[in-house]
């Protein structure tokens, strides 16, 4: 295989999986968020803020694999 084609399907490879955990994880915290909110409605107010800090950490994983992936891409 040619080295540009490596690097493609390495950065391919990084992405889609360095996606599946933010994507699980986010859905994970918004179903219980809104299980809880369900569950409490008088406490929305207070969930709501605390599930998009999570949700930001969360994807801050996702915005590392794309990093890595632009670095594999153009930096190497």
């Amino acid at each position: 295989m040619d080295a540009e084609a490596v690097k493609l399907l390495a950065a391919g490879i990084c992405m889609g999986l360095g996606a599946i955990g933010p994507a699980l994880g986010e859905g994970m915290i918004g179903a219980r968020a809104m299980e809880a909110m369900s569950r409490n409605p008088k406490i929305a107010d207070k969930i709501v803020p605390n599930m998009l800090v999570a949700m930001a950490v969360t994807e801050s994983t996702g915005i590392y694999s794309l990093v890595i992936s632009l670095i594999l891409i153009f930096a190497i």
